[in-house]
């Protein structure tokens, strides 16, 4: 197993062209010191619901959780440790609506996906994606949680009709909603290889920007460049809900490169 180098790292965010407040939240964390390289670096995005105030909220704690819970917990396992961040995230939120219940329904996907010693380990819910580039391909390596990819795995319909269909942000799971999730991981944690990218998105990317086109706009100039052309691509496409989209290039030459474009409002 080899150990992946360095990676180049670029996130932004935009309102969209018809949302009045943008609900998607997103972090990049690395650790400050050389007590803790093996925890690896940490990307985290969420797409919060349950209105304006609701939704900002719910995406805003899942984000600060993962990160702050990932980065102080003492547990060895990657895996179990990103694991144990998103289900304290899902608690905060619930915690939060019980003390403010005028925003009784937040909630929020989640998508946390961290690099450590060359392995990838993740932990998803809600319909917020992420991807594997690599070798001109493009992989998407979560599951949708919602009703309508629940009726193309049944069979009951095509992925095509799936992409037209007026419910097709209706979420089966999310955090802050209901009993615990189930969360999805992995199997086991994914070997990267050098030249591999990572792409995290939500809804607001993927639900205007085809698989292919992610893959071709991704893999172009920095990585801050390729956040810039697949944001744009979705705002020209109507941008009808927020963009967010994280970018992390896997290489094993030169020093970490992070380009953290902000939100755009």
């Amino acid at each position: 197993m080899h150990k992946v180098a360095e990676i180049e790292f670029a996130d932004l965010s935009d309102i969209g062209c018809e949302r009045d407040q943008n609900e998607d939240s997103y972090a990049y964390w690395e650790p400050q010191s050389a007590d803790g390289t093996d925890k690896g670096r940490l990307a985290v995005i969420a797409d919060g619901m349950g209105g304006y105030e609701g939704g900002q909220e719910a995406s805003r704690i899942a984000v600060q959780t993962v990160c702050a819970i990932y980065a102080n917990t003492s547990i060895p396992d990657h895996q179990l440790a990103l694991l144990e961040s998103v289900r304290a995230a899902h608690d905060r939120i619930q915690e939060y609506a019980a003390q403010h219940p005028d925003l009784f329904g937040m909630g929020t996907t989640c998508t946390a996906a961290c690099i450590a010693n060359g392995l990838l380990h993740y932990v998803h819910v809600g319909d917020s994606r992420l991807y594997l580039l690599r070798n001109d391909t493009i992989s998407q390596l979560t599951n949708d949680h919602s009703y309508v990819a629940r009726l193309v795995k049944s069979g009951a319909l095509s992925a095509e009709e799936a992409e037209t269909h007026p419910q097709r942000h209706i979420l089966t799971a999310a955090l802050g909603i209901g009993d615990e999730p189930v969360f999805e991981t992995p199997a086991a944690p994914l070997e990267l290889e050098p030249g591999d990218a990572l792409l995290l998105c939500t809804d607001g990317l993927w639900g205007t920007v085809s698989d292919q086109e992610m893959r071709d706009l991704a893999n172009r100039g920095t990585v801050s460049d390729a956040c810039r052309e697949l944001v744009h691509l979705a705002k020209e496409r109507g941008g009808p809900d927020n963009i967010t989209v994280q970018l992390l290039r896997i290489s094993q030459n030169g020093s970490p490169s992070i380009e953290s474009s902000g939100r755009v409002d």
